[in-house]
C-alpha cells in the first residue's frame, strides 16, 4: 500500500506525522520511506539513515549543431517552455527552461539537434533501522523538481522492494512536485492546523487529491490552538478527521531538538498506530468518521 502524507502549506507537521508513522510501524511490516520534498528534504534529520547508494539525476538537454541548422525555427515552435530561441543567424538553447521532452531533437528536419545529459539533482538510498529509505535533492539553481521526485519514487523499486507499506513525504502545497509525489497513492493523509491559513490551504489540497481520485483523510496538528473551522469544513465535505494531535509545548521542544516523538511519548505511538488502522481499513469499510478525532483521548 502506498500512503502519501501531504499538506496545503508548509509548517503543519507533515514530516513529523510521516516520520513518526513509519517509526510507530517499524518491525510490524516492511516499510519504505520516500522523502519526495526534494527542494528541502529533512526526514533524514529524524530517521538518521545509513546511506548506501547515491545516484545523479540527469535531464536530456538539446545541443544544436550550427553547421547543420538552417534556422527554420521548428524546434522553437514545438517547445512549450520556450527553452529554444531560433533566429535566422543562430539558435539559442536555454537549458534552465528545458523539461527534457525531446521534441526538438525528434522534429528537427536537419538533424541538427542532439541531446546531452544535464545533472539536475541526486537521489540517495539507504536504511534507517528496518526502514528502507530514499530521498532526493534538486541541484542548486535547478527549477525542475518533478524529475527528481520521479527518481526518488523509482529508486527503491530497482531493489524489488514492492511489498509492505510505502510512506511518501510529499512537498507542501499543490504544485507540480506535489502531483508527481502523490499520484498513484492508495491513500493521502492531509496534515493541517486549526487556523485560517490551514483551512484555506487544506481546501486547495482536498481539491487536488479529488482531481487525482485519491481517497483522503485529515490529521489536525496542534489541535486546540485555533478554532473549529477545519473540523466543520471536514464534516461538510464528508472528509474523515483521522487524528487530532493536541498543541503541546513538549512536542514542539522534542521536534526542535531532532527527537522522535513516538520514542518520548507513548501516547503518540499508540495514536499513530490507530491512524494506520483507519487508513488500512478505509479500502474495505470506508473512511472513519468522528471517532478518529477522539483517538488521542482514548489512549
Amino acid at each position: 500500500m502506498i500512503v502519501s502524507i501531504a499538506s496545503g502549506k508548509g509548517g503543519t507537521g507533515k514530516t513529523t506525522v510521516a516520520v513518526n508513522l513509519a517509526l510507530a510501524l517499524e518491525g510490524a511490516m516492511p516499510i519504505r520511506f520516500l522523502d519526495c520534498d526534494v527542494e528541502e528534504p529533512n526526514a533524514h534529520l529524524f530517521l538518521h539513515p545509513e546511506i548506501e547508494r547515491s545516484e545523479k539525476v540527469s535531464l536530456p538537454v538539446p545541443v544544436v549543431d550550427e553547421s547543420k541548422c538552417n534556422g527554420c525555427g521548428k524546434c522553437a515552435r514545438v517547445c512549450a517552455f520556450h527553452a529554444i530561441l531560433a533566429f535566422s543567424s543562430r539558435t539559442i538553447v536555454l537549458p534552465e527552461l528545458c523539461h527534457g521532452c525531446g521534441g526538438c531533437a525528434l522534429l528537427c528536419p536537419q538533424g541538427a539537434i542532439t541531446e546531452s545529459p544535464k545533472v539536475i539533482g541526486e537521489v540517495e538510498t539507504g536504511r534507517a533501522g528496518d526502514i528502507r529509505f530514499a530521498h532526493g535533492r534538486t541541484g542548486i539553481g535547478s527549477p525542475l523538481a518533478p524529475p527528481v521526485v520521479k527518481a526518488v519514487r523509482e529508486a527503491l523499486d530497482k531493489e524489488g522492494l514492492g511489498a509492505g507499506l510505502t510512506i511518501i513525504d510529499a512537498p507542501p502545497g499543490t504544485s507540480c512536485p506535489v502531483v508527481a509525489s502523490i499520484k498513484g497513492s492508495d491513500y493521502c493523509v492531509l496534515v493541517t492546523e486549526p487556523t485560517p491559513f490551514g483551512l484555506n490551504d487544506l481546501g486547495l489540497a482536498v481539491g487536488l487529491v479529488r482531481e487525482l481520485g485519491i481517497p483522503c483523510g485529515v490529521v489536525i496538528n496542534r489541535a486546540g490552538l485555533g478554532d473549529e473551522a477545519v473540523s466543520a469544513y471536514c464534516s461538510r465535505e464528508g472528509i474523515p478527521v483521522l487524528l487530532e494531535i493536541p498543541y503541546d509545548r513538549k512536542y514542539a521542544e522534542c521536534y526542535a531538538k531532532g527527537g522522535r516523538l513516538v520514542d518520548d511519548f507513548p501516547e503518540l505511538r499508540g495514536a499513530l498506530k490507530g491512524l494506520w488502522r483507519k487508513i488500512s481499513a478505509s479500502g474495505e469499510s470506508g473512511a472513519e468518521g468522528e471517532d478518529g478525532r477522539r483517538e488521542m483521548g482514548e489512549i
